[in-house]
C-alpha cells in the first residue's frame, strides 16, 4: 500500500462503482458482539478494487454507531478507511482546524491528515442526513458508488 493516498486517489476509490452481492441486505444484518453489534460485507469494485464495508452500533447507547467503507489495498492486511459514517455519541475535534462539535458526522479521509501524521480518515464534518444506523448506511450506498445487484429494482437498503 502507497505510504499516502491523494485526495484524488481518494476520490476515485470512493467513487469507484462497487455492486452489492444479491444477498446484501441479509449481509448488513448487524451481529451480537462484545458489548456491541457488528457485520462486514466485502465488496468489489468495477476497476478491480476491493473494498469493505464494516457496520457497528453499541448495545448500550444506539447513537454509538459507524457505517465504514474501507479500501482493501493489494498485498497489505492494513484496510484504508475511506469514510465512516458516525453516530452522535461523542464530541469530535479536526485537530488541524481546532474546531470541536457534538453531532452526527462522516469521516473522511484526507491526504493532509495522512501527511500531520494522523489517521487517514481523522477529518470530519457534521451532518443532518441520518440518525441511525440504517440512515448512516444509506448515505454510504449514496456516496460512495453503490449499485443495487443485476436485476434488482428495490431501493438501497
Amino acid at each position: 500500500m502507497p505510504a499516502l493516498l491523494t485526495d484524488n486517489q481518494i476520490a476515485v476509490l470512493i467513487t469507484e462503482a462497487k455492486t452489492l452481492p444479491p444477498d446484501y441486505r441479509s449481509r448488513v444484518l448487524t451481529k451480537p458482539k462484545r458489548g456491541h453489534r457488528e457485520r462486514e460485507l466485502d465488496v468489489d469494485g468495477a476497476q478491480g478494487s476491493r473494498f469493505r464495508i464494516i457496520l457497528r452500533q453499541s448495545l448500550f447507547n444506539s447513537l454509538d454507531f459507524s457505517a465504514i467503507l474501507s479500501w482493501l489495498p493489494p498485498q497489505s492486511t492494513t484496510p484504508f478507511r475511506l469514510c465512516r459514517f458516525n453516530g452522535k455519541s461523542h464530541e469530535h475535534t479536526n485537530s488541524i482546524e481546532g474546531k470541536t462539535f457534538y453531532d452526527f458526522h462522516i469521516h473522511r479521509a484526507t491526504e493532509r491528515y495522512q501527511e500531520f501524521g494522523s489517521r487517514e480518515d481523522t477529518f470530519a464534518e457534521p451532518t443532518s442526513r441520518y440518525q441511525d444506523l440504517a440512515g448512516a448506511l444509506r448515505c454510504l450506498f449514496a456516496d460512495c458508488g453503490f449499485q443495487l445487484p443485476p436485476g434488482d429494482q428495490s431501493e438501497l437498503f
